[in-house]
């Protein structure tokens, strides 16, 4: 379970972190990412899981084991950056650690895009 402090919950934080931050695209999930300076409270993760992965059973399995995932990569983030996870519809049928290690590999990209940048 993802601890309350790091969920993110307003459509506004959403809507801003997949249109304004940058995105990095694995075979089962995208990450969007974004460095919001305002806020210091600790970074913000959110999940989108549509229905294109599968039925609402498939869909909150897909959910908890990313919320999981999400969980090991928190202390690597900026207590300002909000991330939203996408689930593609490949997802349902990936084992776990392939979720974990997609998830790493996409946050590590995103990174090096952030030190490359001015």
């Amino acid at each position: 379970m993802l601890p309350a402090r790091y969920r993110m919950r307003r459509s506004a934080e959403f809507s801003a972190t997949v249109s304004r931050g940058v995105r990095a695209v694995q075979p089962d999930v995208v990450v969007h990412a974004l460095h919001e300076g305002t806020d210091a409270t600790g970074p913000r993760v959110g999940l989108i899981v549509s229905k294109a992965v599968g039925n609402a059973v498939e869909r909150h399995r897909v959910s908890r084991r990313l919320r999981h995932a999400a969980r090991t990569v928190i202390p690597r983030l900026d207590a300002t950056d909000l991330v939203v996870i996408r689930a593609r519809a490949g997802s349902s049928a990936a084992p776990s650690p392939q979720l974990e290690q997609q998830l790493q590999r996409a946050l590590e990209r995103l990174e090096s895009r952030r030190r490359t940048s001015p």
